[in-house]
């Protein structure tokens, strides 16, 4: 039970990780990026080759940060001046393009085939140990990515990402450069959904383009929704209720349900749709309320 609850944390964290990369791209910034799952696999991708190939782990995992970042640089170069639903679909289009690479260039990714035998963190220690020592570290990394955009969206360069947010013509008109802040919020997300992607390959030690589908991006950007779009806290607040609504629901037939994996798995997906419309009707701002001023 407690490896299973250390399991639950661990992924947890990467969620609030991922979640807190998003809320910098959308709930700040106001950009709608449908393909954030791109990033977490170019991190984890990234970190796990490199791993492999002899480099020590912690410049593998700044290198994963490093290498996604750069990989949104031209994406945002190109769209972030195109109207939000272009940006949507042209995001869409770049995950895509990142799983068929991971998918298709074997010599690289070693293709549906997968990466087995990435080096874990604390690979030394027993299972248990392992586990509480991995959510230690991701605790840290949670926390020092959370003060630093926490300080940033206070200073000015966040006070213009939400002017560019709420009224783009108007911030244009005081010569913003939209663009390039736009550009530099979508880099930097990116940068952090890459570290979520090296701390998920390091943890699992196997990854495969099965685990970077269109249902990871789907899950943060409802944690985002649900806690509070432009509210760190409440994108922290809505990945646990998402975690914990996601594990729980794995044990509806011990309610006498008798369902099957896959009824299981669509039941559960129902039930999600089903809590995001209820908060969409009751709490449309989210849980913390940090996005009133949206337009």
């Amino acid at each position: 039970m407690i490896s299973y609850l250390i399991a639950i944390a661990i992924i947890g964290l990467i969620y609030i990780l991922l979640g807190l990369a998003l809320n910098l791209q959308w709930g700040q910034t106001g950009l709608i990026n449908f393909g954030h799952v791109a990033s977490f696999a170019i991190g984890a991708y990234t970190s796990g080759l490199l791993s492999l190939a002899g480099w020590p782990l912690p410049v593998t995992i700044a290198a994963a940060a490093i290498v996604a970042g750069l990989a949104a640089w031209p994406l945002g170069r190109l769209t972030v001046t195109l109207k939000e639903d272009y940006l949507a679909i042209i995001a869409i289009g770049f995950s895509e393009v990142v799983r068929s690479i991971i998918e298709n260039e074997s010599w690289l990714t070693r293709g549906p085939s997968g990466i087995p035998g990435i080096p874990s963190l604390f690979a030394d220690l027993p299972a248990t140990e392992r586990g509480f020592a991995i959510v230690v570290v991701l605790l840290i990394a949670c926390a020092i990515v959370l003060v630093l955009l926490e300080r940033l969206i206070r200073a000015p360069f966040g006070r213009t990402l939400r002017a560019i947010r709420d009224n783009e013509m108007a911030a244009q008109a005081l010569a913003k450069d939209i663009v390039g802040f736009k550009t530099r919020s979508l880099v930097l997300g990116a940068g952090i959904a890459g570290l979520a992607g090296a701390f998920y390959a390091h943890y699992l030690t196997f990854i495969s383009p099965e685990q970077f589908t269109p249902e990871v991006t789907f899950n943060v950007w409802i944690a985002v929704i649900v806690g509070g779009s432009g509210s760190n806290l409440g994108t922290i607040i809505g990945t646990i209720l998402l975690i914990i609504f996601l594990e729980g629901s794995r044990f509806l037939n011990d309610f006498g349900l008798a369902l099957d994996g896959s009824q299981l798995g669509a039941l559960r997906f129902m039930l999600i749709g089903v809590a995001l419309v209820l908060c969409m009707l009751f709490r449309p701002n989210g849980i913390i309320q940090a996005g009133k001023g949206r337009s």
